[in-house]
C-alpha cells in the first residue's frame, strides 16, 4: 500500500437548496446564486486554499481529485481554476490525472462545462438520482428530467469520455417496476459509470420527519432487496462490471478515486466536514462554515500538524474490512493476515465461517487466505453485507483486541 497520498478530495458545501434525504455539511444559496455572484462561496474558496497551501505535502504528485459536495458545479470556472493552481502548487499534480467533479443538472450551463474541461476535470458525476418528475419532485430536488437530458446531451457534444450518472433506489411510491424503467432510461443515455445508492432515511432531515423505514410510502426491506437483485442483473446483463456494492462501470472506467478509500489508503481531504487519512491519522474537519474557519486559522498556527492519534491496530482491521469487503475485488490474504495477531486471525475465521458456508463470503486461493482474497457474493454477499460485518466487529470487540 502506498504510505503517501497520492489523492485529494475538496469539499465543496454549497448547493441551490436542500434536498430531503440530505444530511451532509452543505450551506443553501437559494436557487439564484452561484459562484459568479456570491462572495459567501469567493470567500470559502480563499479559505479552501489556505488550508491546502499550509498541508504538508509529500513526495508524490496527486494522481486523482475529486471535487464532491454540496454542488460542485456551483462554482465559477474561475473559482475552479484557483482551487486546481493551489493543489498543483502545493503537490502537484500528476499528467494523465483522474480529475473529478460532481455535478448537478440545471446547475450550469454548456459553458461552464467547456470552461470546467478546459481547466482540467476529465471525469463527470452527473446526480440525475431519478428520472422522473414526480419522484425528483418529492424528494426536493431542484432540477427536473428534461434538465438531466440536456446536461448529457452537452456530455456528448463536448465527447466527455469518462462520466458517470447517479440513481437512488427505495424512494417514496417508487415499485420494482418504476426502478426497472428507470434502469432503462438511464442506461440509454449510455453513462460510462452508473452509482445506485440505497436510499437511508438520516435523522434530522425532512424525510425522517416525514416516514419511518420500511413504511409506506416507502419500499419494504423485500422491495428494495428485489431492486438491488434487479440492479446487479439488468446492468451487469448490458456490460457493466459490478465492482463495488453500490456502482458499476464499464471496463476501463472505475473510478480510480473511490478506489483509494475502499482499498484503504491514506487521501488529503480539504473543506468543511471533510476527512483525510494521512500518516495512519484520520481527521474530520467541521461541519459549518464558521467553525471550519476558525479550524484553518488553528491549523495555520499550527504548522500544517494534526494533534490526532494514529488509528490502533484493530481498528485498521475493522477499517480493512468495512471498505475492502465493498470492492468486488475484496481483501488480498497477505494483507489481512498482516492486519491480524494470531489471536485476532482465530477470532476473525470464528466470525466468518458462517458466512462463508451460507454462501455469502468467497475465499479465494486456499482454506484460509495464504495467497488468495476474501470477497462478498454477488448479489447475496453484498446485500446482506452489514450483516457479515456486525459479526466480525462483534467478535473482534468481544475478544477485547482494541489497542
Amino acid at each position: 500500500m502506498t504510505a503517501d497520498p497520492v489523492s485529494a478530495y475538496v469539499h465543496i458545501p454549497f448547493c441551490r437548496r436542500r434536498c430531503f434525504y440530505c444530511d451532509f455539511p452543505i450551506s443553501v444559496l437559494g436557487n439564484q446564486r452561484r459562484g459568479e455572484t456570491s462572495m459567501t462561496v469567493d470567500s470559502y474558496v480563499e479559505l479552501l486554499c489556505e488550508e491546502i497551501a499550509t498541508t504538508p505535502a509529500g513526495p508524490l504528485p496527486l494522481q486523482t481529485v475529486f471535487f464532491g459536495g454540496g454542488t460542485p458545479s456551483l462554482l465559477s470556472v474561475s473559482q475552479l481554476e484557483k482551487i486546481l493552481a493551489q493543489l498543483d502548487q502545493r503537490f502537484g499534480i500528476r499528467a494523465g490525472a483522474e480529475i473529478s467533479m460532481e455535478m448537478d443538472p440545471a446547475t450550469f450551463s454548456l459553458k461552464h462545462l467547456q470552461g470546467y474541461l478546459a481547466a482540467g476535470i476529465n471525469r463527470i458525476s452527473l446526480g440525475g438520482q431519478a428520472l422522473d418528475d414526480t419522484t425528483l419532485e418529492a424528494c426536493g430536488r431542484f432540477h427536473r428530467v428534461a434538465d438531466v437530458y440536456q446536461a448529457v446531451e452537452w456530455l456528448h457534444q463536448l465527447t466527455m469520455a469518462n462520466w458517470s450518472l447517479d440513481l437512488i433506489s427505495g424512494l417514496p411510491h417508487q415499485t420494482l417496476d418504476d426502478w426497472q424503467a428507470g434502469l432503462s432510461k438511464a442506461t440509454a443515455l449510455e453513462p460510462h459509470h452508473l452509482s445506485i445508492y440505497d436510499l437511508t432515511v438520516e435523522p434530522q432531515t425532512v424525510f425522517a420527519q416525514r416516514y419511518q423505514p420500511g413504511d409506506a410510502p416507502l419500499p419494504t426491506d423485500e422491495q428494495t432487496a428485489q431492486m438491488y437483485r434487479l440492479t446487479q442483473a439488468y446492468l451487469t446483463a448490458q456490460g457493466y462490471e459490478h465492482y463495488e456494492v453500490s456502482n458499476y462501470a464499464q471496463p476501463g472506467h472505475q473510478c480510480q478515486h473511490n478506489l483509494t478509500y475502499w482499498r484503504n489508503q491514506p487521501y488529503y481531504g480539504f473543506g468543511l466536514g471533510a476527512t483525510s487519512y494521512t500518516q495512519q491519522q484520520r481527521v474530520s474537519r467541521p461541519r459549518t462554515l464558521t467553525s471550519y474557519r476558525q479550524w484553518v486559522q488553528g491549523f495555520q498556527a499550527a504548522g500544517g500538524l494534526h494533534h490526532e492519534p494514529a488509528t490502533p491496530p484493530t481498528e485498521q482491521l475493522l477499517d480493512r474490512l468495512m471498505v475492502g469487503l465493498r470492492l468486488q475485488e475484496g481483501i488480498p490474504g497477505e494483507e489481512l493476515r498482516a492486519l491480524c495477531p494470531p489471536a485476532t486471525w482465530a477470532l476473525l475465521q470464528a466470525a466468518l465461517q458462517p458466512h462463508i458456508q451460507s454462501g455469502l463470503v468467497v475465499i479465494e486461493g486456499d482454506a484460509w487466505l495464504t495467497l488468495g482474497r476474501l470477497h462478498l457474493s454477488d448479489p447475496e454477499g453484498f446485500l446482506f453485507s452489514n450483516g457479515v460485518l456486525a459479526d466480525c466487529f462483534r467478535a473482534l470487540d468481544q475478544g477485547g483486541d482494541r489497542a
